[in-house]
């Protein structure tokens, strides 16, 4: 699917690029991945730490904005398949600076979908968020917005265009920037005893930045356009995580932030009259005109009323079962 095909990742020097990169080079051979960002030190960074972990002779560093889009024009062109990753995704920073995450990531985004669209691209997978779902912040309202705008891009599809619009959700990935794991670790690194936990009924679902690339690769191989895919993955409570760190800790429970929520929620009740579940994942299917009805092969449609989120999950990881994932990491 991706071999000898011309790849870019906006955002791409983030964790999700970083590890696309990995695993892109290791499962097939792409003509060129380009790594289009804004922070030239970021690409620094990324073209040293992997000089001697994949073909750098295969990888372009475009620095550009998703706010520009005569440079995204120009980056697009010849590439067969987007992943836009790029994104403003603090909470409290985008409530403060509601204009500026507008502008990244609702403009941003029909910016990738006017310059896929002119330029030729085969397909583009969004990555969204659980916090787009029912959104209580300015965050997942943009998003909201944002996936929004990717699945009706499919409308625009006819005799002048014959791009694929589709979007992977999932929350925060463990390890990453977003996650609680690396300000935990440093705490504990610099012999911190306390973990600051919001609400010991807060749960979350787990997903590495391998399963995330791994879902991203499904959309790309399958999506028909409009699709929405979300990972069957375990949930776990706040408190085992802090225990599953350091089993003698103190937690200090200082309640919940605003804009949080309790549990992350992937699918809505509303939601579930076009959902349909997978062996590993649940695809949300568009509900427009414009959609010709076709559902991929292997799926069940879920019941009516059904609601996928961290709180009601099926599948749970325990302290012990943390500490094991958290060493896998």
């Amino acid at each position: 699917m991706l071999n000898n095909k011309t790849i870019l990742i906006t955002g791409g020097t983030g964790s999700f690029g970083k590890k696309f990169l990995e695993m892109i080079f290791a499962q097939y051979k792409p003509k060129k991945v380009i790594i289009y960002s804004r922070d030239e030190y970021k690409q620094s960074v990324m073209k040293t730490e992997y000089a001697d972990k994949v073909d750098m002779s295969r990888v372009r560093f475009f620095i550009g904005d998703v706010r520009d889009k005569e440079r995204m024009y120009r980056a697009f062109t010849g590439v067969d398949y987007v992943i836009h990753a790029a994104a403003m995704k603090q909470v409290p920073t985008c409530e403060y600076n509601p204009m500026e995450a507008i502008k990244t990531n609702i403009h941003g985004a029909q910016n990738v979908i006017d310059a896929a669209l002119d330029c030729g691209v085969k397909k583009v997978v969004a990555l969204s968020t659980d916090k787009a779902v029912n959104p209580i912040n300015l965050y997942g309202g943009t998003k909201l917005v944002s996936d929004k705008l990717f699945i009706a891009a499919n409308a625009y599809r006819g005799n002048n265009y014959n791009t694929v619009f589709s979007v992977v959700r999932y929350g925060n990935v463990a390890g990453s920037r977003g996650s609680v794991i690396p300000i935990w670790k440093n705490i504990i690194a610099n012999g911190g005893t306390t973990l600051g936990v919001t609400d010991m009924r807060m749960t979350r679902f787990w997903i590495t930045l391998q399963q995330g690339v791994e879902l991203v690769f499904k959309a790309l191989s399958e999506s028909a356009g409009g699709e929405t895919y979300i990972s069957k993955i375990p949930s776990f409570h706040i408190g085992d995580l802090a225990k599953a760190m350091l089993s003698e800790c103190k937690i200090d429970e200082f309640g919940i932030r605003e804009g949080e929520k309790l549990h992350e929620v992937m699918i809505t009740k509303d939601d579930s009259f076009t959902t349909y579940e997978y062996d590993k994942h649940y695809i949300i299917y568009p509900h427009y005109d414009w959609w010709d009805g076709s559902i991929l092969p292997g799926g069940t449609l879920v019941e009516e009323g059904f609601e996928y989120n961290s709180g009601n999950n099926k599948e749970w990881l325990d302290v012990e079962a943390l500490k094991q994932a958290l060493e896998l990491m």
